[in-house]
């Protein structure tokens, strides 16, 4: 059996993706398993060692020059490659126009089948146009987990039960994967950054989070210029704290994967030590628990809910819990 996943983006809804894999080849060993991913997000689903081949897709830096012979000439190596293949299955499981018109462009054999979302998730971009690309659309519960929605859709096409933990495919750090840029002894990282003001946890309560972690080091990256900000107004008020450089994606990942604890909003990274099962604090401020939280460990604590953040005691209280010996 032939397979391909349709998940473009983001980094957060790409990693719910990947328990997908492990699914799949539980219930058909022998299948191969392809990915169309945003280019940026490329490094994550290799992590996975089961997904075959990733043709990367590159919309977001295309748009800014169509025009030119070159962005013109990617786009179709990159349709090229997608129809080398014929599949028995392909899923969509985003919902989207851009990613209809590659379910639709992919190749699949005699009796193959196009498969995607019927609906969307409460408060999710979802574009019913994608629908007419399916020849099977599955219905979910406009209240089904980011992590659970594309195993569901899975198994209701390939009439399979969906009842275990998920398992994201991801490597156990080791010595030879810590990067230089790290800390040697345990340290903790603050995902404090947002994209939306209304999801950030207040400066006071990392403050206070962070002298009760001391003399822990904690590590503060940042995405952009307001977060580096932010983080250096955060560095100064709290002890053994450091700002560090601007990080690719797979080094933030491994920053993710080594902390010894992991505090964070509702931001993919954040969600990415969740995924590592690392001893992991999920802090939601202006977004809805139920859509993202870490629900697959005891190692990880989900506090505070959609306009109701957790106070500074919670999380500490939950870090204490989390560092304290087995």
């Amino acid at each position: 059996m032939k397979i391909l996943l349709v998940r473009v983006s983001s980094l957060g809804d790409v990693l719910h993706n990947l328990p997908m894999v492990a699914d799949l080849l539980r219930e058909h060993p022998g299948a191969t398993i392809d990915w169309v991913v945003e280019e940026g997000y490329v490094s994550l689903v290799r992590l996975n060692p089961h997904v075959r081949k990733i043709i990367p897709w590159a919309l977001r830096r295309w748009r800014k020059s169509l025009g030119k012979k070159e962005t013109r000439a990617e786009i179709s190596a990159f349709f090229r490659t997608l129809r080398e293949d014929e599949y028995d299955y392909v899923f969509d499981t985003q919902g989207l126009l851009k990613t209809g018109i590659i379910m639709g462009a992919a190749r699949v054999r005699k009796g193959g089948k196009k498969v995607g979302l019927a609906n969307g998730s409460e408060g999710s971009g979802y574009e019913g146009i994608s629908r007419i690309f399916h020849t099977d659309s599955i219905p979910l519960n406009p209240r089904t987990h980011a992590v659970a929605r594309g195993r569901m859709v899975a198994g209701a096409a390939l009439d399979y039960s969906v009842d275990s933990a998920p398992e994201f495919g991801l490597p156990a750090p080791t010595p030879a994967t810590r990067p230089a840029f790290l800390p040697h002894d345990d340290y903790a990282v603050f995902f404090h950054g947002t994209a939306r003001a209304a999801k950030k946890w207040a400066d006071a309560n990392w403050i206070a989070l962070g002298a009760a972690l001391a003399p822990m080091p904690v590590l503060l990256p940042w995405g952009s210029q307001s977060e580096h900000e932010d983080a250096q107004a955060l560095a100064a008020a709290i002890p053994n704290a450091r700002v560090l450089p601007k990080l690719s994606m797979m080094d933030a990942v491994l920053l993710a994967q080594h902390a010894r604890l992991a505090v964070g909003v509702d931001t993919g990274l954040t969600h990415i030590a969740a995924a590592f099962v690392r001893p992991t604090i999920e802090i939601y401020c202006d977004s809805p628990k139920w859509k993202t939280e870490g629900n697959w460990s005891d190692r990880i604590v989900n506090l505070g809910d959609l306009g109701a953040p957790p106070s500074s005691a919670e999380v500490i209280a939950a870090a204490r819990r989390l560092l304290a010996p087995a």
